[in-house]
């Protein structure tokens, strides 16, 4: 496959990554417009889903901005944009809980994320990398340097494949934990769902869209060979 055939693929991903972070963005708008019947705020919920997996260490901090979350492994704090944080709402809620999943991923020692959190510091070296490699490597004809720019790369490319189960993971653990403990009625799990199936969807698009780069650059390569 010529390399310049590759953008008939890489432009319906680049479609769909826009797609997916406007649905996202939507549907977490929308569900955060229902009220949870319970009454529990992104907090409240995260709060209680950490205590009931013995993680009274880790601290809630409220952060600015929106879909700002997330949990920082080093600091060992979930941190929830405000309108999670303060929020009592399906689309607060399954955030916050999503959330806390990784934080129990982290105490479970969970493979993928520690695997993930292994590779980040190679990968933000590579990945900042590889773009000055392929453009050295196509201004001087230097097929080396455009190899070298491939397998740095494949590292980025390896990162975002590996934060696919990680993902999916702790939305499984937020879904159980939140029917389980009874944060939601049985009649709101379809909002959730909707709202973790979207987020999911932003990491998915992400990973095609890099996949089908490395596959170019990769047919750029073996071209400049020829």
């Amino acid at each position: 496959m010529n390399a310049n055939w590759m953008y008939v693929l890489i432009i319906p991903a680049f479609i769909l990554s826009l797609w997916a972070q406007f649905r996202v963005k939507g549907t977490f708008n929308k569900w955060s417009q229902v009220r949870a019947s319970t009454g529990l705020t992104g907090y409240d919920a995260a709060r209680a889903m950490l205590d009931r997996n013995g993680l009274h260490d880790v601290p809630i901090e409220p952060i600015k901005g929106a879909l700002t979350d997330h949990y920082d492994p080093v600091q060992r704090v979930v941190r929830l944009s405000e309108p999670v944080y303060y929020e009592s709402s399906i689309a607060a809620i399954s955030v916050a809980c999503h959330e806390v999943g990784h934080a129990i991923q982290h105490q479970q020692h969970y493979p993928a994320l520690v695997l993930r959190h292994r590779m980040l510091p190679v990968v933000r070296f590579a990945s900042g990398l590889a773009p000055f490699l392929f453009i050295a490597g196509i201004i001087f004809a230097a097929t080396n340097l455009i190899g070298l720019g491939v397998i740095f790369f494949s590292a980025a490319v390896a990162f975002q494949l590996v934060t696919l189960p990680v993902e999916f993971n702790a939305s499984n653990r937020a879904r159980e934990v939140m029917v389980a403990e009874g944060f939601i009625g049985r009649d709101e799990e379809r909002g959730v769902a909707k709202v973790l199936n979207a987020a999911a969807l932003t990491y998915v698009a992400a990973a095609l869209m890099s996949l089908l780069e490395l596959i170019r650059f990769v047919l750029i390569f073996t071209n400049s060979r020829d």
